[in-house]
């Protein structure tokens, strides 16, 4: 076992693998078996979207079986990608029982995604999250929503009827701010219809790297220092981690805590470094801090594993420089809120077009 994730895990941030596929579910291939990750590399969780589903389908013969059987009994593309992902994930759910259950529910936790085109769409978003809920039926399931204005209220309504919720793509701390106000209200809701809250789980996912690759770029254009490049995604991160903890220790948190809530966590993603120029371990080991996930890709798992690099508890000692980074950001034209409004934009279309293509391969396959 690696000592550097030893201590990243023992320091309180969890370790999920941002990638799931029959291949790495029945023998690993290419990529390294599951049950391997779980014993042997401290790996308590696993994140999916629309864009790893798509290349696990369309690049391995593994499911081609079940396309040819599904397509045969009348069923769409649309409903074959359905029953394949869910499957999938349902497996990857008993993978992690143990783990989920050695932990009381915080990890062990697998995500599946509602449809990348109801980012703007309350009401299917909340119907899909409840198809999904229902058809894999494992208590450890996350159902990831997206943390779009229309997401927001989606998040209420799924936390307050007892489904555990992802919260994805969350660029900025006003919007993370909003999320946890959704996750709350939801727990409240609940309580107000006489409902237990025991049970429920959720994580914020806010996305790293591509803040960094955003801002690096508007810093080039406008000729500005390299040495204020690769400073930003962490200073976002590190800013939402403190709103965290003000929530954790305030009065109404504490109440819903007596009731028997869980904590809504941190989780950290898009962890795979852009720009080949950073460290490739740059957005976890900076950002290990208690209450909080990771989850990475297998590359950024391996080159955190190969790294030798471990500082301990890495947010915390920076709010005050952080805040001042972003407002000297902020200060040069570049507004975090509004970078974050376009990465929103861009990663629901970079979710959706993976998403299209797997509908239109799996359309090709079931007329064969």
């Amino acid at each position: 076992m690696n000592e550097i994730l030893s201590q990243i895990s023992r320091s309180g941030t969890s370790i999920w693998l941002d990638d799931l596929s029959r291949e790495r579910m029945v023998s690993g291939g290419k990529s390294r078996f599951l049950p391997d990750l779980i014993s042997q590399e401290f790996v308590v969780g696993v994140t999916t979207n629309p864009a790893i589903f798509s290349a696990a389908i369309t690049q391995s013969s593994l499911y081609s079986s079940d396309i040819s059987r599904l397509a045969s009994k009348g069923k769409t593309s649309e409903e074959i990608i359905t029953e394949l992902t869910t499957a999938d994930v349902a497996q990857a759910c008993d993978y992690f029982a143990e783990t989920y259950e050695r932990t009381n529910g915080v990890d062990g936790r697998v995500s599946i995604e509602v449809d990348p085109r109801y980012a703007r769409d309350t009401k299917s978003t909340i119907e899909q999250a409840r198809s999904l809920w229902a058809s894999i039926g494992k208590p450890n399931l996350l159902i990831k929503v997206p943390a779009t204005a229309e997401g927001l209220p989606a998040i209420r309504t799924l936390i307050s009827e007892g489904i555990s919720v992802n919260v994805t793509i969350i660029f900025s701390v006003k919007r993370y701010e909003e999320v946890v106000d959704a996750f709350l209200g939801g727990l409240e809701d609940r309580i107000a219809k006489n409902s237990s809250i025991t049970g429920i789980h959720s994580v914020a996912s806010f996305f790293v790297s591509r803040v960094d690759t955003e801002i690096d770029a508007r810093l080039r254009s406008a000729g500005h220092s390299t040495e204020l490049q690769g400073r930003a995604a962490l200073a976002n991160a590190r800013l939402a981690y403190q709103h965290f903890l003000s929530v954790k220790n305030s009065a109404r948190w504490k109440n819903l805590e007596s009731k028997g809530g869980s904590l809504q966590r941190p989780l950290w993603a898009s962890t795979g470094v852009k720009d080949p120029a950073y460290p490739s371990d740059l957005y976890v080991t900076e950002l290990v801090a208690p209450d909080t996930v990771n989850t990475m890709p297998e590359s950024t798992l391996i080159a955190v594993r190969e790294s030798g690099n471990f500082m301990g508890e890495s947010i915390t000692q920076h709010f005050d420089s952080s805040r001042a980074f972003l407002s000297s950001l902020m200060d040069m034209g570049i507004d975090i809120e509004e970078v974050a409004d376009k990465l929103e934009n861009e990663g629901i279309d970079k979710f959706i077009k993976p998403w299209l293509q797997l509908i239109d391969a799996v359309e090709l396959l079931r007329k064969k």
